[in-house]
């Protein structure tokens, strides 16, 4: 299992070139607006996913993560939605890794918990953090 609750697990993740963000919001203000917003000015490509949006960042929104083109690398799966759809959002990063080869990491952001999710996260190979926000870890570890 690759649960990653310690900070070589979370510098593993944050060596990823691109997340995606499931329920990245289009409201300034929101965390799921600034965390995505300040990983962008810190080098990383953003991808949002939000079925109620065209354009997040001035980025194309997908409706859903197997809505994001093959072509796009995902390395992070960033999750702003509630616990109770943490589960299905594992299950999709893994069924993109499975077709695509690209996820290697879920997020669960701040007050987001799924142990069972986590525990097939890291079955699948992938790095899971849970309740933790990216921005907080990105600042503290690489500041």
């Amino acid at each position: 299992m690759r649960i990653s609750d310690d900070d070589d697990g979370l510098e593993r993740t944050l060596d990823a070139d691109t997340i995606a963000v499931v329920g990245c919001s289009t409201t300034p203000g929101k965390a799921a607006h600034g965390v995505p917003a300040y990983l962008q000015r810190h080098g990383y490509r953003v991808v949002p996913v939000n079925p109620f949006a065209d354009e997040i960042l001035e980025e194309t929104a997908y409706d859903s993560l197997a809505g994001v083109p093959n072509s796009i690398d995902i390395g992070v799966v960033d999750v702003f939605r509630p616990s109770e759809e943490a589960g299905g959002i594992v299950d999709a990063a893994i069924k993109r890794a499975e077709r695509v080869g690209d996820v290697s990491a879920v997020w669960l952001q701040l007050d987001i918990t799924d142990a069972e999710a986590g525990e097939r996260a890291a079955e699948a190979g992938f790095e899971f953090v849970q309740d933790r926000c990216l921005k907080v870890e990105h600042q503290r570890l690489r500041g």
